[in-house]
């Protein structure tokens, strides 16, 4: 079984920056068409440069939680590489909220930001994916990767609503896996824990000692490449996992492991 991803194109969210912009440059690497999609245009130029045509990297600007901007991010993926096989939900925020407060949105904003974006971004390109798979009875038609957290699964009193978005994601992952089986679309996750991003640069350059305890708190003892990350999100894309469907794949260095007295997850 292979586990190349050459040849296939895949929409990445969250592409102008830290892990979605690493995974969708992996993706490049590896031989893919990559669509990086994200509401920050000055980044997605800075990081990519000009949207030339030709080029197996594009991008695409706008809010994705809006329905007609999820429309035409398709269409302009469409119009580039002519179909798409993979998606990769990377759109992710993380966002300290009171438990106490009951006028603090934070988890309206998460849910909708991390879960809702990502459920109606993949109902849609799902849908694409059966079209273009008509007619047709080898392999998968496509495949959805969802970014997680292990905050699913752990609980930090200023990461309610980051836990439950993360929470509703992985039960959404499975969820799906189960209705799209039918058309042989395969949707997975992975459930992170720290990864060095460069946001996690930035909160280490503030806090000193804080990378020390992640270390502490992670059995192997270090904190994860953004490429392990992407490596771990290829594998559920590629044909390798071709019989692995609404699983949550955990990359972690073991942390989710041990008591959750750790750092809250990034």
């Amino acid at each position: 079984m292979s586990f190349s991803i050459t040849g296939k194109t895949a929409i990445v969210t969250g592409g102008a920056n830290g892990i979605g912009l690493a995974i969708g440059r992996h993706f490049a690497d590896k031989g893919a068409n990559v669509m990086f999609a994200d509401m920050d245009e000055k980044q997605l130029v800075k990081q990519l440069g000009k949207n030339e045509e030709g080029s197996n990297q594009r991008y695409f600007a706008g809010d994705l939680r809006e329905k007609l901007t999820l429309a035409n991010l398709l269409s302009a993926t469409i119009d580039a590489f002519d179909q798409v096989d993979i998606l990769v939900n990377a759109s992710r925020q993380v966002m300290v909220s009171d438990p106490l407060n009951p006028d603090d949105d934070a988890v309206e904003s998460l849910l909708r930001q991390n879960l809702i974006t990502a459920l109606r971004t993949s109902q849609l390109v799902a849908k694409r994916m059966i079209k273009q798979a008509e007619g047709s009875e080898s392999g998968v038609a496509g495949t959805i990767v969802n970014l997680s957290s292990i905050a699913a699964r752990r609980a930090h009193p200023d990461l309610l609503g980051f836990s439950i978005s993360s929470a509703a994601l992985e039960q959404m992952t499975r969820s799906l896996a189960v209705a799209l089986a039918p058309h042989r679309i395969r949707v997975n996750a992975v459930a992170f824990g720290s990864v060095m991003s460069a946001s996690l640069q930035d909160t280490l350059r503030e806090h000193r000692d804080y990378r020390s305890d992640i270390e502490e708190h992670t059995p192997l003892g270090r904190i994860a490449s953004a490429t392990e990350l992407a490596e771990a999100v290829q594998y559920l894309a590629c044909d390798g996992s071709g019989f692995i469907t609404g699983q949550i794949m955990t990359v972690d260095g073991g942390r989710s492991l041990l008591d959750p007295v750790a750092a809250p997850a990034h």
